[in-house]
């Protein structure tokens, strides 16, 4: 499988890092190995050295970027970079706490010491630069962002800020280190039954883990919370919708930026994404660019990009990025899942008309770190085909046979009548109220509903661990949670297609 974006300078401090932390299995490709083992083990008896900071199975650091508001337009592109740059610490410190489990067990404040204190002081000078910038353009810096420097180590099943629960409903997490719910084994050696590492089941990576996965048998029918994602059509209103086919991703276009995010900067997304729609999206494209494009649209009119995070199956497979940043040399491995279908569809207003997007508004919706901010942006509903009333956001399901993986989200619809974007990528965007109507004085533009299908086989799931998990890309130190999906859309349709989506959905009518 190959990719048409530019060629990626892979840093050899990062080849290094990857290489001590990686092996390879079955077809060759790389796998983080091991992050969860404990250092010292005497097989045989309970007698091995054990620390609270063992149990540190990720790095939970505060989300500057989404605390952020008022940045005037000409300090933004530096704001984003230098959030690239603390988003680049975060899997750098993340990469030693996977790389040093030998020092960690023998010593407990190795993690606080070694690695959350000069994390800290790191960020603290990139905040520093942050308000900075924000005030030699005009703007207003928070002053209190400095609090938002510390970072710190949490069990692997521990949810930020009551941000979920787990599947049986009790809360997740050791809040002590004592291993008695911090992702320890449960025999006090270290090891399961079958003698593999219970921390990572086996898989040799960072998640998903067992516990990531649900029977959709086991999942209520019309039980997921609806805060997020709501339908924005209904019986009243606008009840049309347009359709706009743009494949599967079948150029293969794939890249690890992410250009409303991170524009400017190289592997700002930190795992790689499958694009349909404009063919030439990277994180140097201007909207020049984007104008100018090729689309794998249907309707060439429709130069959008629709971009979301890939799915991979964890059977060992070497990808093209097996090596690279954004992929294997950060986690994401195994075979890159095409969806078998996607829907991209606009919808209407159940209070009345829909107003045209701008061109070039960006929407960013779900929270690729949502493991670690908790639930607030989630968004993605996992399903399968034939259950489609059973959804779920922070489990991936397990279907039966011939029924296919689903994966769908509803983008906000809500658009604050001026900006195409703002600081922090959502303030200029929201979802709609449980009524259907836009609050604040926003208005209400077409909705986008994506829908993807996957044919994928259902992992095994017994005695605590999973073999040949799916799994979708993510941060490192987001562990592959399925609660990290997100979907992202830039609107470059021309006025004349806009015009008709527009006045398509307002009389009702459904149309491609």
């Amino acid at each position: 499988m190959g990719r048409n974006t530019r060629k990626r300078r892979t840093p050899l401090a990062t080849k290094i890092v990857a290489g001590a932390a990686a092996l390879a299995v079955g077809g060759g490709g790389l796998v983080w190995a091991n992050f969860y083992a404990s250092a010292h083990e005497e097989h045989g008896g309970h007698n091995r050295t054990r620390s609270a900071a063992a149990q540190v199975a990720t790095i939970d650091c505060p989300d500057v970027g989404q605390q952020i508001r008022d940045v005037p337009d000409r300090a933004r592109g530096e704001v984003d970079g230098e959030l690239a740059t603390m988003d680049s610490q975060i899997t750098d410190a993340y990469q030693r706490l996977a790389t040093t489990r030998r020092a960690q067990a023998g010593d407990a404040q190795f993690v606080g010491n070694s690695i959350l204190g000069p994390l800290k002081e790191r960020r603290k000078a990139i905040i520093d630069r942050i308000q900075l910038e924000i005030d030699r353009a005009g703007g207003r810096a928070d002053d209190n962002l400095d609090e938002l420097a510390g970072c710190q180590g949490r069990p692997a099943d521990q949810m930020q800020n009551g941000g979920g629960q787990n599947g049986d409903g009790q809360d997740g997490g050791d809040q002590n280190g004592d291993g008695q719910n911090g992702g320890d084994d449960q025999n006090g050696d270290g090891r399961n039954g079958d003698g593999q590492n219970q921390d990572d089941n086996g898989n040799g990576v960072a998640g998903p883990v067992a516990d990531d996965f649900i029977d959709i048998n086991d999942v209520q029918p019309n039980s997921r919370d609806s805060r997020n994602g709501l339908a924005a059509n209904g019986d009243g209103g606008s009840t049309g919708t347009f359709t706009t086919e743009c494949g599967v991703n079948e150029n293969n276009l794939f890249n690890s930026d992410n250009l409303i995010a991170a524009p400017g900067v190289d592997n700002g997304a930190h795992h790689t994404h499958d694009y349909v729609g404009n063919q030439d999206n990277d994180a140097f494209s201007s909207d020049q660019d984007l104008a100018a494009a090729d689309t794998s649209c249907r309707n060439q009119g429709d130069k959008s990009t629709y971009y979301w995070p890939v799915l991979r199956l964890q059977d060992g497979t070497q990808e093209f990025d097996a090596g690279d940043q954004g992929g294997g040399a950060e986690g994401n491995i195994g075979k890159i899942l095409k969806p078998a279908q996607a829907e991209i569809k606009f919808v209407g207003s159940r209070q009345g008309d829909v107003v045209a997007m701008p061109k070039f508004l960006r929407v960013i919706t779900g929270d690729a770190k949502s493991f670690t901010n908790g639930d607030a942006n989630a968004n993605t509903s996992w399903s399968c085909s034939g259950f489609e009333d059973r959804q779920v956001t922070d489990k991936y399901p397990l279907c039966p046979e011939g029924s296919q993986v689903l994966r769908t989200i509803n983008f906000q619809s809500c658009w604050d009548g001026q900006n195409i974007d703002s600081a922090n990528h959502r303030d200029h965007m929201a979802f709609v109220q449980e009524d259907g109507s836009c609050a604040n004085g926003f208005q209400a533009v077409p909705q986008l509903q994506i829908r993807l299908a996957y044919d994928i086989p259902a992992p095994a799931v017994a005695n605590g661990q999973v073999q040949n998990p799916y799994a979708v890309d993510s941060f490192p130190e987001q562990l592959h949670k399925p609660i990290t999906d997100h979907n992202d859309f830039i609107n470059v349709m021309d006025e004349d297609l806009m015009n008709e989506v527009v006045d398509c959905i307002n009389r009702g009518e459904d149309c491609r």
